[in-house]
């Protein structure tokens, strides 16, 4: 069963769909990094580094022409979407959905994922969550939307993505996609998914574990991987890590006494991980929280584990750019609870 990932980034959506089995023919995204990334981790290096108004409708024809594609998924940039900073209904990136849309128009695909975040739901009063429903609509989808929080789904972050579901109504009998039998799974604290990783004392790359699996998310992650990536410490100095260390297990660094944070421009939400719950949402700029138990910002595996990467899915790019692919993601393993489902209908559909 082919897909196509739109916006696909890294690849999280994509990988989230391939572990139920199917098989992504097309994936496109702006930015280099990220398609580095994604095809990196792939046999089939299907990752093209341009954008998406460039793919012209020639190209996407000659594409069909050899394949039938199944699915699109996809998560259009969501910035000016996002409840963080300040929204504006005129930014160019709203926009970008109807680059999904006429996607969707010309391949006419069996099933459509839409991921974003939840502020796309409020913006404009709705203007966008409507339209998006509408628009579809008028190509022949039923469309549903439910706004998903990763933890519940074996991610160890708390999450909140909402996620809108289409499915071909001369396929499905006019059916819409139900959210409720997506099955959730028991919850994964930080320390679940980052204790058999190995301490950190300097800045340079640790490849060796530091005990066996102790937990199924560990073994989960661990699987076809016999070393450790991507992890290497952010050295601070010294009067950081004095003052992080201060910071209590899941508190943040307003517990602490004024003139510890008023002598610097150190941010309100920063914040330690609460090694007995999920982590909070772990974004772009991944300086907010500091590891659960050392005094440091986590490491941008630590940052692929909390958001469900397998650790043999390896990370190009500086640093910084790791960390903002991770944080741009959608969890594998959230994506994979979707995919399991929409997997079944189309099963159920097709023997009929």
């Amino acid at each position: 069963m082919k897909i196509i990932d739109l916006f696909c980034g890294a690849g999280g959506l994509s990988k989230g769909f391939e572990l139920v089995g199917f098989e992504s023919i097309l994936a496109l995204d702006k930015w280099p990094d990220a398609i580095a990334t994604y095809n990196y981790n792939r046999e089939n290096k299907v990752g093209i580094s341009m954008d998406i108004h460039d793919y012209t409708n020639e190209k996407l024809l000659h594409l069909l022409n050899s394949n039938t594609v199944e699915g699109i998924i996809g998560g259009p940039p969501c910035q000016g979407f996002s409840l963080v900073g300040t929204r504006d209904t005129n930014d160019f990136r709203n926009n970008l959905y109807l680059e999904y849309v006429r996607f969707v128009d010309i391949v006419k695909p069996s099933f459509f994922v839409l991921e974003n975040v939840k502020g796309l739901l409020s913006l404009g009063k709705g203007i966008y969550r409507d339209d998006i429903i509408n628009r579809f609509g008028n190509l022949g989808y039923n469309v549903n939307y439910k706004l998903l929080k990763a933890s519940d789904y074996g991610v160890p972050q708390a999450r909140e993505r909402v996620f809108f579901v289409g499915l071909k109504n001369d396929i499905f009998n006019e059916t819409f996609f139900d959210f409720d039998r997506i099955e959730k799974s028991e919850l994964v604290t930080t320390k679940d998914a980052l204790s058999d990783l190995p301490t950190l004392r300097e800045e340079t790359e640790s490849e060796k574990y530091q005990s066996m699996p102790k937990n199924k998310f560990q073994y989960w992650v661990r699987q076809n991987s016999n070393k450790v990536t991507n992890h290497v410490k952010t050295l601070h100095t010294e009067k950081t890590i004095s003052i992080i260390s201060l910071v209590p297990d899941g508190g943040s660094i307003r517990d602490l006494p004024p003139e510890y944070y008023k002598v610097r421009n150190y941010n309100n939400a920063f914040r330690r991980m609460d090694s007995t719950l999920p982590s909070n949402t772990i974004d772009c700029g991944h300086r907010n929280y500091f590891h659960y138990e050392e005094n440091r910002i986590p490491t941008a595996r630590e940052s692929a584990r909390i958001q469900s990467f397998p650790d043999n899915y390896y990370f190009n790019g500086s640093k910084t750019s790791q960390y903002t692919q991770i944080g741009n993601a959608v969890p594998p393993l959230l994506a994979y609870a979707v995919a399991k489902v929409i997997k079944e209908e189309l099963i159920n559909m097709k023997n009929k």
